[in-house]
């Protein structure tokens, strides 16, 4: 038996009401005694703080690069920005506010925005802030223009007379320039490639900016493999002239793009051009993308264009035949 109180004129009795009310109250904490309670909302840490907690968790199950790229964001963009708030409280405007003062450094932001995405993303997982609350979700990216440049054929004659008088001191030089020509490759795949990739007709790349890969080999680039001593598997197929690390490309490439009057040319934009000779020889997009190593076909895409001049160019000819051939040229 419960007593709410005591009745009649007492001091501090209950009415009937105040009764009835107290008891309704017992009823119904006696109900719910036994169901499940909603757990307490843990506490946000300072965004600072959360920083490192993600970093322990997450930052293992990224490659190497990715590790060190994401932790110089969280370093130089992302805490000196977010440090002191607590992480349930970053909210849309603070991003776009973000997003506002880093207009002269487009780039930066664009790199940066994704990690900071997968960080609100892991701190909803974690209980630190409500569901589907992400501040980043179509934050939108600054445009940037990407660069394109393409070399024409009297630029890769030049190109490839510099290339067969070089006499450089590292003979791996020439034979790396002439893969990445003649494959479209990234500059890193070749930079690190391992003889034990090399399974003639291809390169099998265990990891590489997109994932595992497979770059097809033509008999260009495998005569140029051929043409190389096997070292060891572990051994790298170019390697630096006086130890076993990457063959740095870049130091090299300035010298002899200026010999080829090339100064404007990057290497990644040897890898441009394969695509754009590809798309000259009508060769489809999807297949591109293929041999380049796109992920996404978006990625491929930005090369659309020239499909378009060249179909376009056909026309012309086409016409102009049909033309002559009816006599009415102008």
């Amino acid at each position: 038996m419960v007593t709410l109180g005591s009745a009649g004129v007492a001091a501090g009795a209950l009415g009937a009401p105040a009764a009835r009310a107290a008891a309704r109250r017992l009823l119904i904490n006696a109900t719910l005694a036994d169901l499940p309670t909603a757990p307490e909302k843990l506490k946000a840490p300072l965004f600072a703080e959360f920083a490192e907690e993600f970093w322990l968790d997450y930052s293992p199950h990224w490659k190497s690069s990715t590790r060190d790229a994401s932790r110089a964001y969280i370093d130089k963009r992302l805490i000196p920005r977010f440090g002191t708030l607590c992480v349930d409280a970053i909210e849309r405007a603070d991003i776009n506010r973000w997003r506002d003062s880093m207009a002269d450094v487009g780039g930066a932001f664009n790199r940066s925005i994704p990690v900071m995405s997968v960080m609100m993303q892991y701190a909803e997982k974690l209980g630190y802030r409500e569901k589907n609350t992400n501040p980043c979700r179509g934050v939108s990216r600054f445009k940037r223009d990407l660069p394109e440049r393409y070399l024409s054929a009297d630029e890769y004659r030049r190109l490839g007379r510099v290339l067969a008088e070089h006499d450089g001191a590292n003979a791996f030089v020439v034979p790396a320039l002439l893969i990445l020509i003649y494959t479209g490759a990234r500059v890193s795949e070749i930079a690190t490639l391992r003889w034990r990739y090399v399974q003639i007709p291809r390169l099998a790349l265990p990891d590489s900016k997109t994932g595992p890969k497979t770059i097809y080999l033509n008999p260009q680039a495998i005569a140029v493999l051929d043409g190389l001593q096997r070292r060891g598997d572990d051994q790298l197929v170019f390697p630096a002239i006086y130890r076993e690390v990457p063959i740095n490309l870049g130091q090299h490439w300035e010298k002899i793009r200026r010999k080829a009057a090339l100064p404007d040319v990057r290497l990644h934009d040897l890898r441009h051009s394969f695509a754009s000779v590809a798309i000259a020889k009508c060769i489809p997009l999807a297949t591109i993308g293929k041999l380049l190593g796109h992920a996404l076909p978006e990625t491929t895409a930005r090369y659309a264009h020239l499909a378009d001049e060249v179909i376009s160019e056909s026309a012309d000819r086409i016409c102009s035949t049909l033309a002559q051939t009816m006599g009415m040229t102008a």
